[in-house]
């Protein structure tokens, strides 16, 4: 398990294309890590040989989740995905667009966790998964599980 730039990433996974190794990418936030994000990753990780996580950057999150979040900036949301079992490998996005890391990678299959229309940005990654051969592999979110949820929670308890 590593945590790993863009580059490293990519020369890695011609070393597992050469060796029949089924790469696995799932690509989020990850903040305020739940058991949904566990669940999530545990499944994706199911359906390969390797999984690599994408995190979003904390610009990403900021634009996509609103101007309080993230709550844990990216290279700690990284180092602590790197620390469970399910995740081999973990690359912070932090200047390229999900849709481009995608096809770069070129990851065997897409583990998406959230409905396309759920994120601007999830309709864009399953097209350039799909435009790129990747299939996608649709993980229904965990109910009662979410980071917003999470965060409310902890704004009642010090209400």
């Amino acid at each position: 398990m590593a945590v790993v730039t863009q580059s490293e990433l990519i020369l890695q996974r011609s070393e597992w294309k050469r060796n029949g190794k089924r790469v696995v990418c799932a690509i989020g936030v990850f903040d305020l890590l739940h058991p949904g994000h566990v669940r999530l990753l545990e499944q994706a990780r199911a359906a390969g040989d390797i999984l690599v996580v994408g995190v979003q950057s904390d610009a990403y999150a900021r634009e996509e989740k609103g101007p309080n979040r993230p709550v844990t900036p990216a290279a700690e949301r990284a180092e602590i995905l790197d620390a469970l079992a399910a995740v081999d490998f973990v690359v912070v996005l932090n200047n390229e667009p999900a849709d481009a890391f995608i096809t770069r990678l070129a990851p065997d299959a897409l583990a998406q966790g959230r409905a396309a229309g759920a994120s601007k940005h999830a309709a864009s990654e399953i097209s350039a998964a799909q435009a790129a051969g990747v299939r996608v592999i649709q993980i229904p979110p965990e109910p009662g599980h979410s980071t917003s949820r999470l965060i409310e929670r902890i704004k009642q308890l010090r209400a």
